[in-house]
């Protein structure tokens, strides 16, 4: 079984994520990578790593095996990185959009995924989502498994859940959560076609 911590985590889920939604700027450089693991939007939970922090998490990720060095070639300055993670675990593309969500957001719901893998893979319905879910959690080493009504990867053990209350109240913020999920995928869509970073929130 692979374990990781909370920053191994994130910058899997990063490279994941920037393979598939700006291949031109992919292998990732380290100052890259830092500013993909820092989003304040698309993330949870938001952090703030050093450079040296990512540093020390690939060279990890590279001993486990999960994470390649492109050396400077010519006319190149600096070393570059890719994941591996899914040739590593043999990964299905409809799985490894469901990891890399549950990597940079946490635990969510299956229309969550659904709506929030849109850039990564169009899942046909959330039969097809299930599906993948079910595929990663039904492995000799579970990948992900159901908490509530929600799902979670298993590399890290110690992961938080986000709190969400019981009742009425869970299934209406339950029903808030997917709308702005949807709400936030649709700009994100609008601001790819005019190649462009989503702005980060304002408080």
């Amino acid at each position: 079984m692979i374990e990781l911590d909370l920053e191994q985590v994130r910058v899997l889920g990063c490279l994941l994520e920037k393979e598939r939604t700006v291949p031109d700027s992919y292998p990732m450089t380290l100052n890259g990578l830092v500013t993909a693991c820092n989003q304040s939007s698309n993330r949870w939970p938001v952090v703030s790593y050093e450079a040296s922090t990512v540093q020390r998490t690939v060279d990890d990720l590279k001993d486990a095996g999960l994470v390649r060095f492109v050396h400077p070639s010519h006319g190149e300055r600096t070393t570059k990185f890719r994941q591996v993670i899914d040739e590593r675990l043999a990964l299905l593309p409809t799985e490894t959009a469901v990891l890399c969500v549950l990597f940079v957001r946490g635990p969510q719901t299956v229309a969550e995924i659904r709506t929030r893998t849109e850039r990564l893979h169009a899942f046909d319905s959330v039969d097809e989502v299930e599906a993948a879910l079910q595929g990663l959690a039904s492995r000799e080493q579970p990948l992900a498994r159901p908490v509530d009504r929600r799902w979670t990867h298993t590399f890290q053990q110690a992961e938080a859940t986000p709190a969400v209350g019981e009742g009425s109240t869970a299934t209406t913020r339950s029903a808030l959560e997917e709308r702005i999920a949807a709400l936030e995928a649709k700009v994100e869509h609008l601001y790819a076609i005019l190649g462009e970073e989503v702005p980060p929130p304002t408080l």
